[in-house]
């Protein structure tokens, strides 16, 4: 029996995070060796709870995967890595992860919730990497278990909100980027899922605050350009549905105007929703305006492009 196996089965039964949702497996993305990571025995996970008793994970050190298998029933076969979003400095873990996975279920789609470290440099040799090397492992790890939780490796996509939303474009960009040492798993998400994202490092429209995180205050120019995921768009780059709001004051739409025109550009398959309102952080909607049919769209695309069968 693998190694990851037996990760998942003792991870099952004993470590299971807590969730409103019922979820199937808890499991670590690196059961042994996490790259790249320096010990610090002083840096700790903590969970911050807003005044709505919603949790926040912060100073993530081992991540790990939860993991909801979509109902016999009406499973599709499909599987999405969701990212939870907070800025490169907590993960919104419940409204932009939980939630998202049993929307998701309702589909016949697998929702897998990524808890990944957020770039620091107290644990971590490279921090602009860090995020990446969880996220290529996780899909890695769901094309692994393919057999066993009944998916199709040809149709497992990644989501992601704000930062979350970087680092899904990064995965969806970066896929060949060999940031650790890893088996011949492919990391190419299959389709891209971006609500509000984080796209560009580019100061004219970034967002400071998870620039800062990943980067630094002062980063070199290359990778600027490098995790400008508008400037990395190929024809090879997975298709994508976007999602943003004009009046959205914390991250600027101008991130998924230019990743939208740049796979358009690239003839890759592409939908891209503005809507007048919103503003940031509504995650499956949370109210009567239009942005909250994000959703509703979003499955009429993943039906159209025949990732939902």
């Amino acid at each position: 029996m693998s190694n990851l196996r037996l990760a998942v089965i003792f991870l099952t039964l004993c470590s299971c995070i807590p969730s409103t949702n019922s979820q199937d497996y808890t499991l670590k993305v690196w059961p042994e060796l996490i790259p790249g990571a320096i010990e610090n025995p002083n840096y700790e996970m903590e969970i911050i709870y807003r005044k709505d008793s919603t949790p926040r994970f912060t100073k993530v050190t081992d991540p790990k995967l939860e993991v909801f298998l979509a109902p016999e029933n009406n499973a599709t076969g499909a599987a999405v890595v969701i990212c939870p979003g907070g800025g490169y400095s907590v993960l919104a873990i419940d409204h932009e992860g939980r939630d998202v996975a049993a929307w998701l279920n309702e589909h016949g789609i697998t929702g897998i919730v990524l808890s990944y470290r957020l770039p620091s440099d107290e644990i971590m040799e490279d921090k602009s990497i860090g995020p990446l090397q969880d996220v290529q492992e996780a899909i890695r790890i769901v094309r692994r278990q393919s057999e066993e939780w009944n998916l199709d490796t040809e149709r497992i996509g990644v989501l992601g909100f704000s930062a979350g939303g970087h680092l899904a474009s990064t995965a969806s960009t970066h896929y060949n980027d060999n940031v650790y040492n890893s088996d011949e798993t492919s990391a190419r998400p299959d389709f891209t899922i971006l609500i509000y994202p984080v796209i560009s490092m580019d100061p004219a429209i970034y967002h400071g605050g998870s620039n800062n995180k990943l980067l630094g205050k002062d980063p070199d120019p290359e990778k600027v350009i490098h995790f400008s995921n508008e400037t990395q768009v190929t024809p090879d780059t997975p298709p994508a549905f976007l999602v943003h709001s004009l009046d959205d004051r914390a991250v600027n739409p101008e991130n998924s105007i230019r990743y939208g025109k740049a796979l358009n550009e690239n003839n890759v398959p592409a939908e891209l929703h503005l809507y007048e309102g919103g503003g940031h952080g509504y995650g499956l909607g949370r109210s009567k305006g239009t942005e909250s049919t994000w959703p509703d769209a979003c499955i009429k695309w993943l039906h159209m492009h025949e990732f939902l069968k």
